[in-house]
């Protein structure tokens, strides 16, 4: 488990970057926090880790976003989502065989579609634009 605090977005999202060059294909990171914690700024970090040139938005409506480039980024928004068997419902496993990351914001309503594996990330709000991110499951380069 690694310990990081963020003063602001642009460090959130260079956090997100950094993570995101260290994971190989298949990845899965589960990420939890409070609304407006800094999820999606985190996920936009990650796309930029994987040199996607993309506009990354929040998909709370869709429930999912792909993002797609010489390696592909898979930004889930739990939200709105019940229970893991919805995830399933959607096509979760054959996203999983993809070999893309996939980012799950909200993953405490689909902790049952999880194998173990996956990469947590917890962002808690320390103030206005700090945050505290704890990352478990991986080594960060």
């Amino acid at each position: 488990m690694a310990v990081f605090y963020s003063s602001s977005e642009s460090e959130t999202e260079a956090l997100g970057a950094r993570l995101a060059s260290s994971l190989p294909g298949g990845s899965v990171v589960a990420m939890y926090g409070d609304l407006g914690a800094g999820k999606t700024a985190f996920v936009r970090g990650m796309a930029r880790g994987l040199g996607l040139a993309c506009r990354v938005s929040s998909p709370t409506f869709t429930i999912v976003n792909e993002y797609l480039g010489e390696r592909e980024l898979i930004h889930f928004d739990m939200y709105r989502i019940a229970s893991a068997d919805e995830l399933f419902d959607i096509g979760w496993e054959d996203y999983l065989n993809r070999g893309a990351i996939c980012a799950v914001e909200w993953s405490e309503n689909v902790q049952d579609a999880f194998f173990g594996d996956e990469v947590t990330v917890r962002i808690e709000k320390q103030g206005d634009t700090a945050r505290k991110i704890t990352i478990e499951g991986v080594e960060l380069c």
